[in-house]
């Protein structure tokens, strides 16, 4: 293939690529460098044998994350022999299909704080395992570990994530229902179904507002908010859930182009707060990826 056809199907994968690298090193920037880096090893390598070239070139931007990660730490990882998985803390059970979706769904700007104190090999396992569904063979070879070494780094770096995560962020699940309910409602117009699933005293405010008390009050009760919302529901059909600050909101999408989002604040299963973001600098932590279909 000519450096043209290479370089086509290569921009193809990066925003994969830039994806995998950004909750690897938690740094727009330093995951660009990744990405870049992962070109040039691209442009440089015989890949008239590579059938997979999406998987081939997740691993070679997972090993330059890997080592802009150990460079950038200044502790040595623990060592992890080749032994079965430890048994879960606290009766959780880390090996549940359901608790790894969980965790995966939970992983966005508001946890790279507690992902970034993993070592980097617990790091780049749990997100290639558990966000990208990447085989734990496949992670063993970029370790140049076995699969059962690879599979217990995943499990101890799953139960160090959650146990330091607090409850709100990893109830996302519920939040997504309430969050679908709400969406649903707006789409067809469904005043009542709005009331149902809003909180009655519920704030819509300006998430853009230097305020101190965190934005500028706009509205308050669900009729008012809700009445509000319904003005919108023609353009329903571009918003679509996302991470938002940590929780489960919705961004608005038209053509694929992220230009507003509401953050949302959850109070038994309502929505208490609606808070309007518009401004790039606060957009760019706002994750779709991570709720994607």
């Amino acid at each position: 293939m000519d450096e043209a056809g290479l370089a086509a199907r290569f921009e193809e994968q990066r925003p994969h690529l830039r994806a995998v690298a950004y909750r690897m090193l938690g740094s727009h920037a330093e995951a660009d460098d990744a990405v870049q880096n992962s070109w040039l090893r691209l442009s440089g390598a015989d890949t008239a044998e590579v059938g997979n070239l999406a998987g081939w070139l997740t691993t070679v931007v997972s090993r330059e994350c890997l080592k802009m990660l150990r460079t950038r730490r200044t502790r040595r990882e623990e060592p992890f022999g080749d032994t079965e998985a430890e048994p879960p803390a606290g009766g959780h059970d880390v090996s549940d299909p359901e608790a790894e979706v969980l965790l995966a769904d939970s992983v966005g700007p508001a946890l790279m704080v507690v992902i970034d104190n993993l070592a980097p090999a617990e790091r780049l396992a749990l997100v290639l395992h558990d966000i990208f569904a990447v085989p734990f063979d496949e992670i063993a070879a970029i370790l140049e570990r076995s699969p059962a070494a690879t599979r217990q780094l995943t499990s101890r770096a799953r139960r160090r994530v959650l146990s330091a995560t607090p409850s709100t962020q990893v109830d996302i699940n519920r939040q997504r229902q309430v969050v679908q309910v709400f969406l649903a409602a707006l789409r067809e117009g469904d005043f009542d179904g709005l009331l149902a699933i809003l909180d009655p005293d519920v704030l819509l405010r300006d998430g853009n507002a230097e305020l101190l008390s965190g934005g500028a009050a706009l509205m308050r009760g669900s009729r008012a908010v809700g009445a509000h919302a319904l003005t919108f529901s023609r353009g329903a059909r571009f918003v679509r859930p996302a991470l938002v600050n940590g929780a489960v909101g919705l961004a608005i999408v038209p053509e694929g182009h992220l230009i507003g989002a509401l953050g949302l604040t959850f109070k038994h299963d309502k929505i208490a707060v609606i808070e309007m973001i518009a401004d790039p600098e606060r957009l760019r932590h706002v994750d779709l990826a991570a709720l994607g279909p």
